[in-house]
């Protein structure tokens, strides 16, 4: 089977996808975006989270031929070609980077807890948000210090900005 799907604002198209393909794999071996990784297959680690029409899934759990036509949008395409997202710079700039194994996952599913919030969120709602994405490194208590700096960045930003 054939897919077209637009990634990050391109449309793509996978050919000779097998109907139990997920959206994981195409993503990753069809399409050469390895930013999503593969972790679980099951969905419980949301290391797979990606944009799916604008809602954030676990790439794993989709089956390839429910995105045709749809349009995904993966960690790689948050910066639109601008540099790093204001999330991803964050993340860098907190230290809440280790493997980096879960970071793609945790910078989406953030990046859709900031587009949605305005503010600061209160940590419990950080932590609701991201209580789908499983990290084995750390206390997460960096990933919270970069989803807040990432906000805080949002609404007071730096009028001088290092390129």
């Amino acid at each position: 089977m054939r897919v077209n799907v637009t990634v990050n604002g391109r449309p793509m198209t996978a050919d000779d996808v097998w109907e139990g393909e997920s959206l994981l794999y195409v993503l990753r071996e069809r399409l050469g975006l390895p930013g999503a990784k593969n972790a679980c297959e099951q969905g419980e680690c949301g290391s797979c989270t990606v944009y799916l029409d604008g809602s954030p899934v676990c790439a794993c759990l989709v089956a390839a031929g429910q995105a045709e036509g749809r349009e995904v949008v993966t960690v790689e395409g948050l910066s639109a070609g601008k540099g790093l997202d204001e999330v991803q710079r964050a993340f860098v700039d907190a230290g809440a980077v280790q493997c980096g194994f879960c970071t793609p996952g945790l910078v989406v599913q953030a990046h859709a807890l900031l587009a949605a919030a305005e503010g600061v969120p209160p940590d419990a709602d950080i932590r609701e948000a991201l209580a789908g994405n499983l990290c084995r490194c750390t206390g997460y208590e960096k990933i919270l210090d970069a989803v807040r700096l990432a906000a805080a960045r949002r609404d007071h930003p730096d009028p001088h900005p290092t390129p």
